[in-house]
């Protein structure tokens, strides 16, 4: 079982039980946040070491900073890292994307990260604004205007929709 595979298995599989895997959690937040908070300090610094090196590096476990590999994967400048096969000795690289990563933090709903105070240098206030509007509009779904049934069938039929599409509806 890869490094991923034992991570995943244990914060969202069987791998644990509920209390084990709320304490998991609660302590993966806490690094996840102080790892978070030294790379938006210095977020021009391309950040590279094998998984172990970065695990050692921001006083964490291989396992935890794997899911925290895993986690910052799609905000990342143009590349990935190799997370589904990488080892303890797999040489990684952290060079963010700002605005993916403010995107992603929204998404996954993590306001203790996209609140961090270090945003207040990085991204202007329109653009967080903007970020945050635009990710929450991606899960918005827009209805099409409802379809009287004496209308024209959208079709192209030219019945009326009750007598068509709208029969078996």
């Amino acid at each position: 079982m890869t490094i991923l595979e034992n991570w995943r298995t244990l914060a969202y599989g069987d791998g644990l039980d509920d209390k084990a895997r709320e304490e998991l959690w609660s302590n993966y937040f806490v690094v996840e946040k102080g790892i978070y908070e030294q790379i938006l300090s210095a977020p021009e610094t391309v950040v590279e070491g094998t998984v172990k090196e970065l695990a050692e590096k921001y006083g964490t476990d291989v396992q935890t900073m794997t899911g925290f590999l895993d986690g910052i994967n799609e905000s990342l400048k143009g590349y990935e890292n190799p997370i589904d096969t990488m080892d303890e000795d797999t040489v990684v690289k952290i060079e963010i994307d700002p605005e993916k990563l403010y995107y992603n933090m929204v998404e996954a709903k993590a306001e203790w990260l996209y609140g961090l105070p270090q945003w207040e240098q990085l991204l202007p206030e329109e653009k967080k604004k903007e970020l945050y509007k635009k990710q929450k509009a991606s899960g918005t779904i827009v209805k099409g205007p409802k379809i009287g049934r004496n209308d024209p069938c959208p079709c192209g039929s030219g019945k009326k929709y009750k007598k068509c599409c709208g029969k078996n509806a």
